[in-house]
């Protein structure tokens, strides 16, 4: 917080904005309303060509580079280093804890689900995959689903009775969230808190990216003061214009400005000057660059070809095929 207070800012990495949402990854949005909440200056880097990486999001400050796949994602490092915490008032109220699990945890699953299986997969495309080469996007996307499925266990014997399932625990999770907030602004000590960041990116995401079809988005329109909550948060603290963000031209490779991983790693030299590490990781992506979509399209076609050799896996991935316009 110190470092942020002279002036020094943090840098978010994400994925693309589009559905009217400064980022529509929605592991992306919650840490930029996040930081937003923080009220702390902040830029923008957008990257376009890693859509399976679970790097992303990611923010650099200072020394520090903290990862979604490390230390429990973003905003728990963010915390945990003391760089930006909402959360130390609330964090011991037991009541704010099962809330802010049971958002992580049922809410995120319905995304989920809806994005790479309850849908035709139009949103998924336009926010992960339209800026590669159709043939790849179109593989990666089938492999998704396929991992998807496996994460959620829907296999084809059980396949309506998780789908069930997760409704049905989203639905509640919705009605929980509802009686909480009653006509408050925020859901604890009406402050900002990172369960308000959490849920209003799922809102948004579901609001705005997923299809009218969406069943949970109608399930989420049931809830009249949630959808109030989301549209006048989005208003005070998305589409106002703020000096505290911007936007820098878009970032193609996840770790060509990281430092590698580890603390003994960390530089402590300014944003301002040189960085070392970050010019050879430059130097090295400029290689890298040159056989990206090549990799990508050995990698994809390696996924596809042992998939065909499973009958099973053959049956999931016909199934996440389902309605899917190829033309």
């Amino acid at each position: 917080m110190e470092e942020v207070k002279n002036g020094e800012k943090l840098t978010l990495v994400t994925r693309k904005p589009c559905f009217g949402l400064p980022t529509a990854c929605p592991t992306c949005l919650p840490v930029y309303i996040y930081l937003r909440f923080a009220q702390l200056p902040f830029d923008v880097e957008y990257n376009l060509i890693y859509p399976d990486s679970d790097q992303i999001p990611y923010v650099e400050f200072g020394s520090h580079v903290v990862y979604n796949n490390e230390k429990g994602g973003v905003i728990q490092s963010l915390k945990d280093e003391q760089t930006v915490d909402l959360d130390s008032d609330v964090s011991g109220i037991p009541e704010w804890v099962s809330t802010k699990a049971m958002v992580e945890s049922w809410l995120a699953e319905a995304v989920m689900y809806e994005l790479w299986v309850g849908s035709d997969g139009s949103s998924a495309q336009k926010i992960y995959y339209s800026d590669l080469p159709w043939p790849i996007g179109k593989c990666l996307y089938f492999k998704q689903i396929h991992m998807v499925k496996q994460l959620l266990g829907i296999t084809k014997g059980n396949a309506e009775r998780r789908e069930e399932e997760i409704y049905r625990r989203a639905a509640t999770a919705y009605n929980a969230l509802s009686t909480r907030l009653g006509e408050q602004s925020f859901f604890f000590e009406n402050r900002p808190t990172s369960l308000d960041a959490i849920f209003l990116g799922h809102a948004l995401f579901t609001l705005h990216a997923l299809p009218e079809t969406s069943v949970l988005r109608s399930k989420l329109l049931d809830h009249a003061n949630l959808v109030r909550y989301a549209e006048n948060l989005k208003a005070e603290f998305v589409d106002a214009d703020s000096s505290s963000s911007s936007v820098s031209p878009s970032r193609s490779d996840p770790s060509s400005s990281m430092p590698k991983r580890g603390p003994s790693n960390w530089k402590s030299n300014p944003k301002s000057k040189p960085k070392r590490e970050k010019t050879e990781e430059e130097k090295k992506f400029k290689r890298r660059a040159k056989y990206f979509l090549v990799t990508q399209l050995v990698a994809v076609l390696v996924f596809i070809s042992l998939l065909g050799g499973s009958n099973d896996a053959e049956v999931e991935f016909e199934d996440g095929d389902d309605g899917l316009d190829y033309e």
